[in-house]
């Protein structure tokens, strides 16, 4: 089997299928995992085992054997002042971010105590003169005690940010725990292709080159 980080698109009510990072398609031939059904295009961390290639115009038939969901969430519009008070200003220890699939990936840990529930959202300034392809990831711990530390991760969905076609720096702009940094990545909204993290060894060949602007 293999556990790779996909998102998983409906069909209609019934059925989805499944897109990796890399752009190959997945049908679900043999669904022993078959409680999951998305409204929309939502991003998991797939189990799959692969049946065979070229199905029915997939690119692969995989038996599903488990789908975990991912936090995924649309950007949000930047509020300018109003942001610390909305949406926080909270640290967070970034583990891993990339593009793919035309979603922007965090996988990041932060401080708690486990008694509340934290949000995180990536602000996007739509006002007039705004650079369109600098991003804000924001963290509100809602002033939860600092005890220990856990891992989450959040998928962010890119559709409205649209490139023209062409390949654009996106800028993401994080407070961490060494301050404040600013995260590159290559996107072309018309693509809607990217990279697997290096946890991923058969697709470590497309990994996405990260660079953290200090």
């Amino acid at each position: 089997y293999r556990i790779s980080y996909a998102t998983a698109r409906p069909l209609s009510q019934e059925s989805c299928y499944y897109t990796l990072d890399n752009g190959a398609t997945l049908w679900p031939a043999a669904p022993i995992w078959n409680q999951f059904q998305p409204s929309r295009p939502q991003r998991v961390q797939l189990n799959y085992t692969l049946l065979g290639d070229h199905f029915q115009g997939y690119d692969h038939a995989i038996r599903v054997n488990r789908v975990d969901t991912i936090l995924t969430k649309m950007p949000v519009d930047d509020q300018g002042e109003k942001n610390d008070s909305v949406f926080g200003a909270d640290a967070v220890e970034v583990s891993d971010i990339w593009i793919g699939d035309g979603f922007l990936n965090i996988i990041f840990r932060i401080s708690l105590s486990g008694q509340f529930k934290h949000a995180v959202n990536l602000l996007h300034n739509k006002a007039e003169g705004a650079d369109p392809y600098r991003l804000e990831f924001r963290h509100n711990a809602f002033g939860d005690k600092n005890q220990y530390k856990s891992y989450g991760m959040v998928a962010f969905d890119l559709s409205e940010i649209d490139t023209n076609e062409a390949d654009v720096d996106l800028i993401v702009k994080i407070k961490t725990f060494d301050g404040e940094k600013d995260y590159k990545m290559k996107y072309n909204s018309g693509k809607n292709l990217g990279l697997q993290p290096k946890l991923h060894q058969e697709l470590k060949d497309d990994k996405n080159s990260v660079q953290i602007l200090e």
